[in-house]
């Protein structure tokens, strides 16, 4: 550049004086943004209040959270807790002296698995039913005596006494071994089969005793006392056949009232009025 124009060029800038660039955001967009920066401090101020009040709500504390608490030996629910998927726990257990209460709107079922998750025994309590899934069912005391038991091939009673409330008694369809049948003190003992026959078997006897009643047997066509090694024995002071028949007289007229108890080849009984000898032989016909 020529001398004269650099002097010229100095000499107009320092005529006019230095010129000043101002730097920043100016008008609208100066507004806009502290409209931003106060949008933004009020939606922190918002969500600040709403965490301390969710925080307040759900009582949450450095033990946990509502009514659970974490402890040394696990959770802790105080009050109703729902569970809206399963929930798995070595121990399920109240407060001491609650009861533990499990409700459901439909049913509870209780599962045992094993390594496989395979179902070993299960537990259903519905609306209709109580229903128990497993190879054996006991029930037990206490102390470990066993009350009932039910498998695949017998149910036990281990009870000292078995009643049985209902207003029909006790229907066996098949056969039913015991060593002794009674009834409650005062009460009857009815054995009865009302279409069938109802039969008494014991390899070494059978014994009724009615110490503080009678003793009624009754059938519809035939009852039998059967035995093949041994005897029956009739033990009373009085034996009463009062539906016998009775023989024809052997002599006309005669009013005695001493009969002799015969008995027929086919094992009928019938009375004939005694004699001097047997008479037996002179009403044969009733055996007819």
């Amino acid at each position: 550049m020529p001398q004269e124009q650099y002097a010229h060029r100095s000499t107009m800038q320092t005529s006019e004086g230095p010129q000043v660039y101002k730097v920043g955001i100016y008008g609208w967009r100066k507004r806009c943004l502290y409209f931003f920066v106060l949008l933004l401090m009020i939606l922190i101020l918002v969500n600040l209040a709403m965490t301390i009040w969710i925080l307040k709500v759900m009582n949450f504390t450095i033990d946990g959270m509502g009514n659970l608490r974490i402890t040394e030996k696990g959770l802790k629910l105080e009050g109703d807790s729902e569970f809206l998927k399963p929930l798995y726990a070595k121990e399920i257990r109240s407060r001491p002296g609650n009861p533990l209460y499990f409700q459901s709107a439909r049913n509870v079922t209780v599962n045992i698995l094993n390594e496989k998750t395979k179902v070993l025994s299960r537990l259903v309590t519905g609306p209709q039913a109580v229903e128990a899934h497993s190879q054996k069912f006991e029930v037990k005391t206490l102390s470990g005596k066993l009350l009932f038991s039910a498998d695949d091939n017998e149910v036990v009673v281990g009870a000292e006494r078995l009643r049985v409330l209902g207003a029909e008694g006790t229907v066996f369809p098949k056969s039913i071994e015991t060593p002794n049948v009674r009834a409650d003190p005062f009460k009857e003992l009815r054995l009865e089969s009302p279409t069938r026959a109802l039969v008494m078997e014991a390899p070494k006897g059978i014994e009724i005793n009615a110490e503080a009643g009678s003793l009624k047997a009754t059938c519809r066509t035939e009852l039998r006392l059967e035995s093949k090694d041994g005897e029956i024995t009739l033990n009373s002071a009085k034996i009463k056949l009062p539906n016998l028949p009775q023989g024809s007289s052997s002599s006309a007229g005669s009013r005695q009232k001493i009969y002799e108890l015969c008995v027929c080849p086919n094992g009928r009984l019938f009375l004939s009025q005694a004699g001097s000898s047997s008479t037996c032989q002179i009403n044969t016909s009733v055996c007819l």
